[in-house]
């Protein structure tokens, strides 16, 4: 009797539990049946708290939430076993129905109860900010980033990519993904999969569907505002900075995001204020102090800029950079100490050379200026000589390369090649393009143009080099033979709508009415042909200097970014060569496009030399032009200082101090050397 009882009470289990199992594999692609399937269940076993849950997912799901909530409610109070999935489907039923309380009641529950459980904190982030809780929806999507850490599936994925296996740690990713609505740690992730991948695109796309899911999450609006920077889009930047800096979870590090979108964007005043407040709750920061240093130095408050560096330098003796910083004013005569702290600085880092390797290298850039004000050429070069090798072993440069790619300009941009292309382009004549070699005297130039009425300066823009390689890109991944076959597809539409991104991508770094800006990129001398083709009617001002003085003078120089070229001193010399082999091709093809300012001849005789120089640009003689150094406008090159000061014949033959250790450069330029400022016959 026991036995044939047992039995049917099985059986009956059994049956709700069979229909219930198929109602759950229904639920995702057919929630009617789930729900018809679990009301089957509860007609078999009234009650069942499984089957309660289901049709109400069920419900949810076929668009009707309110009717779920009283069931689910129910389910929360009585059933301690379904209280977590309950209080889930709740939340979610409550926020489909626009019952935002009764959502972050259940969500707040639910996150006290599993703090771990990063979707949890997300979903009441939503609902918080529907309700206008602002800072608490910021907290809550902090706090979900945060949970996020103990998902085994994400850390698996970041292991993955940090290990450079960035396809598996995609494939994990888009997995994750496919399973769920939404997960914006993933997602972010993935944006920065892409981005070590170079797909720019997909990672901002990636990061900025992130924060749009999960506005408070700051590490990915970080991200998408550095990414934002690499793609040159200052204003996106810095209306993302604004936002991030009202982050609840203050940080030195949001502020100092935001000044560096200012400085990049101009905005040098704003910059400062940033720092000096920051540095009010940390005057031992030497990190803010040598940034406050950069922003005094551009607005050309030089005693204020040594003060900051020195600051810097007091705090973190060891920060190379700060070191350099000082250096690089090329007005501060380091004494004694300075060469000894400087020296001791070296010693503490010498057995961290490959970790600190940017502070070991600015040492000796800073030791080399140093000793060649203190006259010992001989220490002096050997300082810069490792600075150089170091650096050299961080950038990539293929010498080949680059010369293969300035040949094709060359053989591209010939007199009937120009003459077939016919008219086209934008036909704004704002653009001043000042072109030549780093250190070859182009922010003199600058400085000369924006002190005239009708000419404004900016700083060395980067849109001609970003249009210029997404061109090259083009050929590099097999869409076209050659650079010329590419160029030769260019429409006279294609090339106005190159020109007139050009100005509008350039809009933002204007800050004046004049008519005329200056473009100071230096290395646009590879891009004249280019620069001609979009913009018949901008000017184009080549900066040369004598070969060896313009060679050393780069090679002891340590650029903050680009001009891989400078670090070695053969390399450098042919980079020269390329230079003088492009411009004079251009100059046979199209002849009086392009004008040459010699930097010797500007120092000799500056004023001839100016009214030359204006006259080619079509404007009207000023005498403000020879008092340049009166211009307070701010300058972010390293010859801010320099420009700032009358002209004079100081730093003309540096480079003799050293001539016993230039060989390898004397030996590449070759006959460039001897024929300058001409050029050599048939180069």
């Amino acid at each position: 009797m026991n036995r044939a009882t047992n039995g049917a009470t099985n059986g009956a289990a059994n049956g709700p539990d069979k229909v219930l199992g198929e109602a759950m594999r229904a639920l995702a692609k057919d929630p009617a049946r789930a729900s018809t399937l679990a009301r089957e269940a509860l007609r078999m076993a009234p009650g069942h708290p499984h089957a309660i849950l289901i049709e109400a997912q069920a419900l949810r799901r076929l668009g009707k939430p309110r009717a779920a909530i009283a069931p689910l409610t129910d389910l929360v109070r009585r059933q301690p076993g379904l209280f977590f999935a309950a209080l889930w489907e709740l939340a979610q039923a409550a926020s489909e129905s626009g019952e935002a309380e009764r959502a972050i009641a259940a969500l707040e529950t639910l996150t006290r109860q599993q703090p771990k459980v990063s979707s949890g904190w997300f979903l009441l982030a939503e609902q918080l900010r529907k309700a206008g809780r602002d800072e608490d929806a910021w907290r809550a999507d902090l706090s979900g980033v945060h949970a996020s850490s103990n998902d085994p599936e994400l850390v698996k994925a970041a292991m993955a990519m940090n290990a450079e296996r960035l396809d598996e740690a995609a494939a994990l990713l888009e997995a994750k993904l496919a399973r769920g609505a939404g997960d914006p740690p993933s997602l972010r992730l993935l944006g920065e999969i892409h981005w070590r991948r170079g797909e720019m695109d997909e990672a901002l796309a990636y990061v900025e569907k992130a924060i749009a899911m999960a506005p408070g999450f700051d590490l990915a609006r970080s991200f998408l505002i550095r990414l934002l920077l690499q793609n040159n889009r200052l204003e996106a930047a810095l209306e993302q900075a604004e936002v991030l800096d009202r982050s609840p979870m203050k940080g030195p590090g949001n502020a100092l995001l935001k000044a560096s979108v200012l400085v990049q964007l101009g905005e040098q005043e704003r910059a400062r204020t940033i720092y000096e407040a920051l540095l009010v709750d940390q005057a031992d920061n030497a990190q803010v102090w040598q940034n406050l240093g950069h922003v005094h130095k551009t607005l050309g408050a030089q005693d204020e800029a040594v003060h900051a560096y020195r600051q810097a330098v007091t705090h973190a003796p060891t920060m190379g950079e700060a070191w350099w910083s000082l250096a690089n004013l090329k007005t501060v005569a380091f004494d004694a100490n300075d060469i000894a702290a400087m020296e001791s600085a070296l010693e503490t880092l010498a057995s961290e050379t490959e970790a600190r390797g940017e502070d070991v290298f600015h040492l000796h850039f800073s030791l080399g200026k140093a000793l060649e004000d203190a006259g010992d050429h001989a220490a002096s070069f050997d300082h810069y000589d490792k600075g150089n090798r170091l650096r050299r072993t961080m950038v990539l440069h293929d010498a080949d390369d680059f010369s293969a790619e300035v040949a094709a300009t060359r053989d591209t941009f010939t007199a009937p090649f120009i003459a077939a292309m016919g008219a086209g382009g934008c036909s704004a004549p704002d653009p001043i393009f000042v072109v030549g070699l780093p250190r070859s005297g182009s922010t003199l130039v600058e400085q000369i143009l924006a002190s005239h009425s009708q000419v404004e300066g900016t700083m060395e823009l980067p849109e001609m080099m970003i249009i210029a390689s997404r061109l090259q890109a083009r050929v590099d991944e097999g869409e076209f033979p050659d650079f010329k076959a590419m160029v030769s597809t260019l429409t006279p539409t294609d090339r106005t709508r190159l020109g007139e991104e050009y100005i509008e991508r350039t809009r933002v770094h204007r800050q004046s009415d004049k008519p005329l800006f200056i473009d100071k990129m230096p290395n646009n001398w590879q891009h004249v042909g280019l620069i001609r083709a979009i913009l018949p009617e901008a000017k184009i001002v080549d900066a040369r200097r004598h070969p060896l003085s313009c060679c050393f003078s780069g090679w002891k120089q340590h650029f903050a970014r680009g001009q891989t070229f400078t670090y070695d001193l053969a390399e450098i010399g042919r980079y020269y060569s390329d230079y003088v082999s492009l411009m004079a091709a251009y100059d046979i093809a199209a002849p009086g496009a392009v004008h040459r300012v010699i930097y010797e001849d500007m120092v000799a005789d500056t004023e001839n030399e100016v009214r030359r120089l204006l006259d080619h640009l079509g404007l009207p003689f000023e005498p403000a032009c020879l008092e340049f150094y009166n211009n307070r406008r701010a300058v972010r090159t390293a010859s801010s200082e320099q420009v700032r000061q009358p002209i004079n014949t100081r730093g003309l033959e540096a480079w003799k101090q050293y001539e016993p250790w230039l060989g390898p450069l004397v030996e590449v330029l070759g006959p460039v050397l001897p024929a300058y400022p001409g050029v050599p016959a048939g180069i």
